[in-house]
């Protein structure tokens, strides 16, 4: 048994293992999450799991070329080379870069945490700034946590409105749902209405009751137009909620000016049929308001992020069943009474050059070319990447592949030579996913039902290999002046500190228990097993590893639950419902009241048969609809000369890129469609499938210095783009 890593939905796989190798990965019947759901990039578990381009030994560069090494040799580098940056130039003179296949590993969520607090450096940058910190933003200033992010309800709710998301074919994102496409399937036939705003007709969008072509990028305009129908017709009914609210009020003239005749322009919508979502929304038994990438990537996505919520709180439907709850995973800590917490603060510093505030820790991934471009005193001299690969994912990858050139070191922990990890002086490849355990930290906490799963290795680790989790405790040793040390004092550092504050806390399941007794009652293969058992054992179910070892397909935790006001960490206590930074940037929406794009605008798009810039590489999965190509609409084509198959020169703010045409009516008129992750084509990387057909890099369109001011997200949605023929 395995949980799938390849994408947000965590189902369950079957392998069948001949000797160290995968043959086959289908569904896991058993599986009390998935029970046998299985999508392409599962099916292909063994093939990527095989790649022959996977590097199966470090690198480090000798003369400006990689070789390959032995760990010791790497790790000596490492450590050599690192401490001694930080202090000749300061701790912010290295940068760490976290990508999004991080949060799909055991030792993703384990071990940044420790390297960042070795390293006490501010410059970190990851890919929620290219993806879902408008979400994080939102709900830290709702709620008073970033983490506390509410999750519709799929399988009880009667209505659900979708905006920017296109799960049938993403599988679902801050919303971990195996078999998305059945449940929506689900809620059609027990009655329930589907409504999607999207630009594009998605495979989503053919499910639904009811699809609005909104203009890109206006998302957070419709839900402001939506809030105020609800305040202007007295449909509000946050029922159980008001107990907890704060600012409703405040909401209320905040969106007054946003009527569906002031925005219906703008979003390119009819005011009548705003209306009657809204309406449809009220009414509703019970309802739950969904946004994504569509609605977080754009100029205001920390907004839309903020009104997705407003819109299920006004309705009473937050934290209520069939509405949108907040999960509560078997790593969680132990629930405890509701107390004011610390809050939420954005900006407390601002990055070196161009004075982005910092959200969440983190800073701009866009900010990362110029923080090492830039001569002066911070400027970035070493980058930590660690399952990232920002040369195709952030904005203008060109500049910072200039930029990583010119670093004084750099550390990539990635199993290929990518655009971004043929920069570095050492490589550090982790092994095949079927020779490392699985456990989902991230995903368990957004998931739409409570359950628990872990998985083993499949096969042992080869010969040569490390361990991924060994990997990364060794690079925290190297790092922090104790190189040599065994890796297990990592862990063991982890869990002492751990232990010390659990039983001095009266919340606690392990309050005035002796933390001696219970560091030695923990199980496990190594240090992050161990670790897991004791987040097991300190959280709200009463688990411990070897529970879930005696369930290999999982156990499920039953449906999420009410969970206010236990979640609240606000300074208030309650859910402040127009908190200051929001209330700051409402103008900058009123001003888009005027707007109206003239030309076209690039939206992006997935596939099933893809995550990102991750799986181009397997044959089975590059192929079929997973294909670099410019949707672009009849009209819109016969106006500017493109045909069908022919090829086009699109150009932005950031460069210029070509792209063959597929000519659709899957995306409405003044907007043209590109999938992100592409552009396997530079030199020194080793992809031999992705280079094959590599594409183009659509980010290479930005510049970079479109953000959201909120949460410096990249705006990669709803830009203004020219489009030519290429004949």
């Amino acid at each position: 048994m395995r949980i799938c890593p390849l994408c947000e939905a965590t189902c369950g796989l079957s392998l069948t293992v001949d000797g160290d190798r995968v043959t086959a990965a289908r569904g896991d019947r058993d599986d009390v999450f998935s029970a046998g759901f299985i999508c392409p990039k599962g099916a292909s578990f063994g093939a990527l799991d095989a790649d022959p381009d996977r590097l199966r030994t470090p690198l480090v560069r000798e003369n400006g070329v990689l070789r390959e090494a032995s760990w010791a040799e790497a790790f000596d580098l490492i450590a050599a080379r690192v401490p001694a940056l930080t202090a000749e130039h300061g701790r912010d003179a290295v940068a760490v870069v976290l990508g999004n296949p991080n949060v799909h590993t055991m030792a993703g969520g384990l071990y940044p945490p420790v390297l960042l607090a070795a390293l006490r450096t501010r410059n970190l940058f990851t890919a929620s700034t290219l993806d879902q910190m408008p979400k994080h933003v939102s709900s830290g200033l709702l709620y008073g946590s970033a983490g506390a992010i509410p999750v519709p309800d799929l399988d009880r709710t009667d209505h659900l409105l979708l905006l920017g998301a296109n799960p049938v074919e993403s599988n679902g994102s801050l919303c971990t749902a195996p078999d998305f496409p059945g449940r929506l399937k689900a809620l059609r036939r027990r009655g329930g209405t589907l409504t999607v705003v999207d630009p594009r007709r998605t495979r989503t969008a053919r499910l639904a009751d009811r699809h609005l072509a909104i203009r890109p990028g206006t998302d957070a305009l419709l839900l402001a137009a939506l809030a105020q129908v609800l305040f202007e017709e007295k449909l509000t009914d946050p029922g159980a909620l008001e107990a907890h609210l704060d600012g409703v009020d405040a909401v209320r003239d905040a969106v007054a000016p946003f009527t569906p005749e002031a925005v219906a322009r703008a979003c390119d919508l009819a005011a009548e049929e705003i209306r009657t979502v809204a309406r449809e929304l009220a009414a509703a038994p019970t309802a739950a308001v969904y946004g994504r990438i569509g609605s977080c990537t754009v100029d205001h996505g920390t907004l839309a992020s903020w009104l997705v919520d407003v819109l299920n709180i006004l309705t009473g439907n937050l934290d209520r069943p069939g509405g949108a709850l907040f999960p509560l995973a078997a790593t969680d800590r132990a629930p405890r009474p509701a107390a004011p917490g610390k809050g939420f603060t954005l900006g407390r510093w601002a990055s070196r050059v161009s004075g982005h505030p910092e959200a969440k820790g983190e800073l701009p991934v866009a900010a990362l070319a110029e923080e090492i471009e830039t001569p002066g005193e911070g400027r970035v001299r070493a980058l930590i990447a660690i399952a990232a690969n920002p040369v195709l994912s952030a904005p203008d990858g060109d500049r910072l592949d200039r930029a990583l050139a010119g670093l004084d070191f750099m550390v990539s922990v990635d199993p290929y030579l990518n655009e971004t990890s043929r920069h570095a002086d050492v490589v550090l490849p982790p092994p095949p996913p079927s020779q490392s355990a699985h456990f989902d930290f991230a995903f368990n906490a957004l998931a739409v039902r409570n359950q628990v799963r872990f998985t083993p290795p499949a096969v042992p680790l080869a010969p040569g290999l490390m361990d991924e989790c060994e990997i990364h405790a060794r690079l925290v040793l190297a790092v922090s002046g104790t190189h040599g040390a065994d890796p297990s004092a990592v862990d063991d550092t982890v869990i002492r500190g751990a232990l010390a504050k659990a039983v001095a806390d009266p919340h606690s399941p392990l309050h005035g228990r002796d933390p001696e007794e219970v560091a030695a009652a923990l199980t496990g293969r190594n240090g992050a097993e161990r670790r897991l058992d004791l987040m097991l054992r300190l959280g709200p179910y009463d688990l411990t590893l070897e529970t879930l070892r005696a369930h290999p397909h999982g156990i499920d935790l039953g449906p999420l639950r009410p969970r206010l006001p236990g979640v609240l960490r606000t300074r208030s206590g309650r859910i402040e419902l127009l908190p200051a930074p929001i209330a700051a940037d409402l103008p900058r929406l009123t001003a888009a009241l005027g707007e109206r794009a003239h030309g076209l605008v690039l939206v992006g798009r997935r596939h099933l048969r893809s995550n990102n810039s991750w799986m181009h590489n397997v044959p089975a999965l590059n192929g079929g609809s997973n294909r670099f190509t410019l949707h672009i609409h009849p009209e819109d084509a016969a106006r500017l000369g493109l045909t069908d198959g022919g090829r086009a020169a699109v150009t932005s703010d950031g460069g210029r890129i070509e792209a063959p045409v597929e000519v659709t009516g899957d995306v409405r008129r003044g907007v043209v469609s590109l999938p992100h992750g592409w552009g396997h084509d530079r030199p020194g990387v080793r992809l031999s499938v992705a280079a094959a057909s590599p594409g183009a890099n659509v980010n290479q369109l930005l510049d970079g210095t479109r953000l959201d001011p909120l949460s410096g997200t990249a705006v990669l949605n709803g830009f203004p783009v020219s489009v030519a023929p290429l004949d």
